[in-house]
């Protein structure tokens, strides 16, 4: 266990070295960031536009010494797109199937709100089961399969919002926020991700995250993250709760905090700090508490403050 950890641990150092290098002033998001990538979750970044999601993104898959590929979602995006087809060859007379751009390590779903919701709906067999079918034949995707979306929350012209489906299929929610000025200027004169050499590669991101599902969590850790999911299921202003994919999400990314903490096992403080992120966006909230300007990320946090810590 302690070998585990003094292997995987500097994996997880140097990474975060080079984003904070590439990426001012975003040190949270980094760390919930590859929380996500480290347990094997998927990540929506949503924020107003040029705060860096796509260059955190990017950044990401050049450092990782993985295949990367991109979608720029459009509304007549098809889901061939992002899938792939078969093609009819007069040769053989055979079809062969050409794949598209899902089959990757790292996919960077740019803007998915602006696709049509047939297009988004490509993705959710990938996600949820990393596999594509398509004409009767599954096609296995990498085991490090990672998709990384983006979207603007201010800009509903012209898009079309993920269902509940699409977004349970995200482990985790968040955004990056403008940073102080002085880290602004710093921006100005820093490098940009063009060129920007891999410092590990796919062995370390499998020692990663093996060494992540070898953190223990307790059994009284484990009621806790299901207490806190379970509430949401019964508070007022909340038409429909999380469901148990959070809190395998939740501990999953708990236990990559504690690996990054240096700690053998998860506390509890390290489900309280990413619950909000794991859990918000799955819940949808009824229109009279929206009216009253409650918040998803609001309720979320009440459970948390009001549930009592296991000791």
């Amino acid at each position: 266990m302690h070998s585990d950890i003094s292997t995987a641990l500097p994996i997880y150092q140097t990474i975060t070295v080079h984003l904070n290098q590439i990426i001012t002033g975003q040190a949270s998001a980094i760390r919930k960031l590859l929380a996500a990538f480290a347990s094997g979750g998927h990540v929506l970044l949503e924020d107003l536009p040029g705060t860096g999601k796509t260059t955190l993104a990017k950044a990401l898959a050049q450092l990782v010494q993985l295949d990367f590929q991109r979608i720029q979602f459009t509304p007549d995006l098809l889901p061939s797109d992002i899938l792939g087809l078969s093609i009819f060859d007069q040769r053989d007379h055979s079809f062969h199937f050409h794949q598209g751009p899902v089959f990757t390590d790292i996919l960077l779903a740019d803007e998915i709100n602006r696709a049509s919701p047939r297009a988004q709906s490509a993705l959710l067999e990938a996600m949820g089961e990393k596999q594509v079918s398509l004409d009767g034949v599954k096609h296995e995707l990498d085991d490090l399969f990672f998709v990384i979306a983006t979207q603007n929350p201010i800009d509903f012209h012209g898009t079309y919002p993920l269902p509940e489906a699409q977004m349970d299929r995200f482990a985790m929610r968040f955004s990056l926020g403008y940073v102080t000025p002085e880290e602004e200027v710093n921006i100005l004169s820093s490098q940009s991700t063009k060129n920007i050499a891999p410092c590990v590669n796919r062995q370390d991101i499998q020692r990663l995250r093996q060494a992540v599902q070898a953190i223990r969590v307790s059994e009284e850790l484990k009621r806790y993250i299901v207490d806190i999911v379970t509430a949401t299921r019964s508070t007022a202003g909340i038409l429909m709760g999380a469901s148990p994919r959070a809190s395998l999400s939740l501990m999953k990314t708990a236990q990559a905090l504690a690996l990054f903490d240096e700690q053998l096992f998860v506390l509890p403080e390290h489900i309280q700090e990413i619950a909000v992120s794991v859990i918000a966006h799955r819940l949808k909230i009824d229109s009279q508490a929206r009216f009253n300007g409650i918040t998803s990320e609001h309720l979320v946090e009440e459970i948390v403050r009001k549930l009592p810590v296991p000791i």
